[in-house]
């Protein structure tokens, strides 16, 4: 495909509030002009499912969105056959019972098939699904179509709709899965990228405040012993609640106000405590 297709089909440039690498931008471009599904992984807090967002935002497509569970089965994307009703129905005479097309409620990516308008499909964390999940949607993710046993129908998709996917990378999923995407790994903002992150979100805020405060998350973030590092979306809040509450940006230097903000787990907070404490004794405590 030349290079003008692609421009004429796609030219993703991330959004108002979404800022992209130029790698990500390529792979959202690419997947779209190749109509292939683009799987995107990464730690939690890199902006996965936003980039979702920001795609139908800087396109003007609606997004649908399918959280996948443990116990999602891919049967519920494309329909569902309320059996129980119909019997609820039958017995109490509520309307006609042959006609089970009443029955019949697509799933989310039976609703994006039948939009009249090409939408954006997420299908969000599918590696927390089982290990079939991903393959028994090869089918459907590949001809756009699937068939409905009790009606005898086979949906097809009236437009494609541009597939994003998103892994935590919990557990790895299946190569012939893996064939039909193209694939990106999100990696963590370095110190640069997550200034401009911030100022999209947070304009006016005050430069020494954002300095102190970069320095002391990424610091924070370098810690072997932090289990859950703080990620992008629990630096803006706690951005929020530093300019909110008026604290001295000299303290952000010597001690980490509300850090319930950024931490998550008691063992994370006894981690920073115990480096603070030891640097008390040496030397007097300070970030930098």
């Amino acid at each position: 495909m030349g290079k003008n297709r692609m421009k004429e089909v796609s030219n993703f440039k991330g959004s108002s509030t979404y800022v992209v690498s130029r790698e990500l931008m390529n792979a959202v471009n690419v997947a779209v002009a190749l109509q292939k599904p683009l799987l995107i992984k990464g730690e939690p807090g890199t902006g996965k499912t936003m980039l979702a967002e920001a795609i139908a935002e800087s396109m003007g497509k609606e997004l649908i969105i399918w959280n996948i569970k443990s116990t999602t089965k891919a049967q519920e994307g494309l329909y569902v056959y309320d059996t129980v009703q119909r019997l609820y129905d039958s017995q109490f005479g509520e309307g006609d019972v042959s006609d089970i097309k009443k029955y019949i409620k697509l799933g989310k990516l039976g609703e994006a098939f039948m939009s009249e308008q090409q939408v954006v499909m997420l299908i969000d964390e599918i590696d927390k699904a089982d290990l079939e999940f991903p393959n028994d949607l090869l089918w459907e993710l590949d001809k756009m179509e699937f068939h409905i046993p009790e009606t005898k129908e086979t949906i097809r998709a009236k437009h494609r709709p541009i597939v994003i996917i998103t892994s935590n990378a919990e557990k790895e999923l299946p190569d012939a899965f893996l064939r039909r995407c193209i694939f990106h790994y999100i990696e963590f903002p370095d110190q640069e990228k997550m200034e401009e992150i911030v100022r999209v979100h947070y304009p006016n805020i005050q430069e020494t405040l954002l300095q102190n405060a970069m320095e002391a998350f990424y610091y924070i973030r370098g810690l072997k012993d932090i289990q859950k590092k703080p990620s992008t979306s629990e630096l803006l809040d706690w951005l929020r609640a530093l300019t909110l509450s008026g604290v001295s940006v000299d303290k952000i230097t010597t001690e980490i106000p509300f850090l319930g903000v950024l931490l998550k787990k008691n063992q994370d907070m006894d981690s920073l405590l115990n480096v603070k404490n030891r640097k008390n004794n040496n030397s007097g405590y300070r970030w930098r």
